[in-house]
């Protein structure tokens, strides 16, 4: 039998209940939405007596809903699509369902048909939806309190939207505590971005760090900086107040300066959340292998105080392998002088090194330049670089030098140019040869050096070519 113009509105009306019921149970379920959204849907209209308007009206609604006629597939058992000869697609209803009840039913059953046809979605019963759990709905307040604060919502939702759904919070109180320290209003929706799990910790346990940190730090100007930078550093753990404490107390012991005490808990935070004995270990390792490779005991304080700031992560590593790099190394033939040399100049990556990656490093180095193991000391001991750097870093910038016209003995004889990359040298390389300086010929001292070294090497250069050297006692070359 064909709808009435009544029938047809009806069946609608259930048609988009049937509709939103399934979106709303199948929320949360992305490979089973896209399926949907891959999908062609087709006009569709109502065959029979319906009237002109309910068709327009029809057309229209499956308009703004492109993913009905899918879902009209697998309503089997309650319509049947049939097809004109023309190949337009057309609807016969077919009531199966009286009442509610019925079509409550019918929903429970399109919906676990549709779950079922899907390979990533499980058949869930009706009353259980992914969707309505407590943790998918975010805290309005935190939500409204971070918009006050013109912090990045977009950005927050993207990177770690599950602060949002979490409770209790302490935007506010954070924020309040933030501005008392000297933090300014777009410093704070900064730190609140970057770092919105802020927002988690108890009042009083900011209030805590805050007062272990001033402990260290000059000031809480120089403190909003440091949290501005490493958030994630001070706003940690409850847990972990005891052994900051007792970790601040013990650097303060060895009489290292606050500022490298600070540096250390901003930029290596696990090494104060840890128990104070395990730096203890590794702090008195560091001191013992100084005295052991001669080291004066009046320059160990700044010694430690250099490696810790230049490397704040060696206190993580465990002693024993900063003895087996040191032990492989003397194998090779260093002597105590140059270890210790070694290990000032690594500047604590020795800790991030083991035997194996450094023979194979030097293993490498000495067949490119075909040196004795006497000569290749030598080089390590300018650019110990070389016991880091894997093979491939090595042979890239050495075939890159090559390439530039610059010769092994140049190489061998100044090898710290081997730490800079390849782009870096032709780049130099380019601008020396601009001002026609031969790199081929002359000294490889002046590509050295950080951006700020080659800038001032360049610059002398070119002004010894504007205003040549004079010497006003040198005999004069007149002709006769």
């Amino acid at each position: 039998m064909q709808a009435t113009g009544a029938e047809t509105r009806d069946w609608m009306q259930d048609c988009f209940a049937v509709h939103h019921a399934l979106m709303a149970t199948l929320c949360g379920q992305p490979a089973f939405l896209k399926d949907l959204q891959r999908r062609t849907i087709k006009r569709t209209c109502i065959a029979g007596a319906c009237k002109h308007q309910a068709t327009k009206q029809l057309k229209i609604r499956l308009n703004s809903s492109q993913m009905l006629w899918w879902i009209l597939e697998t309503l089997q058992p309650s319509f049947s699509c049939v097809a004109h000869s023309t190949g337009t697609p057309s609807l016969q209803v077919l009531p199966h369902y009286k009442g509610e009840q019925d079509f409550a039913s019918m929903l429970r059953l399109v919906t676990t048909s549709l779950c079922l046809r899907c390979q990533h979605v499980t058949a869930l019963p009706f009353k259980l939806r992914p969707h309505a759990t407590l943790s998918s709905i975010e805290n309005q307040q935190t939500v409204e309190a971070l918009y006050d604060l013109s912090v990045d919502l977009q950005k927050v939702r993207k990177l770690k939207g599950w602060v949002l759904r979490q409770s209790p919070a302490y935007t506010k109180e954070v924020a309040g505590l933030l501005k008392d320290m000297g933090a300014t209003g777009p410093i704070i929706a900064h730190i609140l971005a970057i770092h919105p799990e802020a927002v988690l910790c108890d009042p009083e346990h900011i209030q805590t760090q805050r007062d272990l940190w001033m402990s260290v730090c000059p000031s809480q100007k120089e403190l909003v900086g440091i949290i501005e930078k490493f958030p994630a550093s001070f706003f940690t753990s409850s847990s972990h107040h005891d052994n900051q404490r007792n970790n601040i107390a013990y650097f303060q012991s060895l009489n290292l300066n606050k500022r490298i005490i600070t540096k250390l808990m901003a930029t290596a935070p696990q090494s104060f959340s840890r128990p104070v004995e395990q730096n203890q270990m590794m702090v008195h390792t560091l001191r013992q292998t100084y005295q052991e490779l001669g080291g004066e005991e009046a320059n160990m304080k700044i010694w430690l105080q250099k490696l810790l700031s230049q490397n704040p992560f060696v206190l993580l590593k465990p002693p024993e392998v900063l003895r087996q790099n040191l032990m492989f190394l003397r194998d090779r033939g260093f002597s105590t002088v140059e270890l210790l040399q070694l290990l000032t100049k690594l500047r604590g990556v020795v800790t991030e090194l083991n035997p194996e990656s450094m023979h194979r490093s030097l293993a490498f180095s000495q067949n490119t330049i075909s040196c004795s193991e006497a000569v290749l000391r030598g080089i390590i001991l300018k650019c110990p670089a070389l016991l880091y750097f894997p093979e491939s870093t090595l042979g890239e910038r050495f075939e890159g030098l090559i390439r530039a016209g610059i010769s092994m003995s140049q190489i061998t004889e100044t090898p710290t140019v081997l730490e800079l990359t390849t782009q870096i040298v032709h780049y130099r390389i380019q601008r020396l040869k601009a001002r026609g300086y031969d790199i081929r010929t002359g000294s490889l001292d002046v590509l050295n050096g950080t951006k700020k070294d080659f800038e001032m090497s360049f610059g002398r250069l070119q002004l010894r070519r504007q205003r040549p050297l004079f010497n006003p006692v040198a005999p004069l070359k007149v002709d006769d």
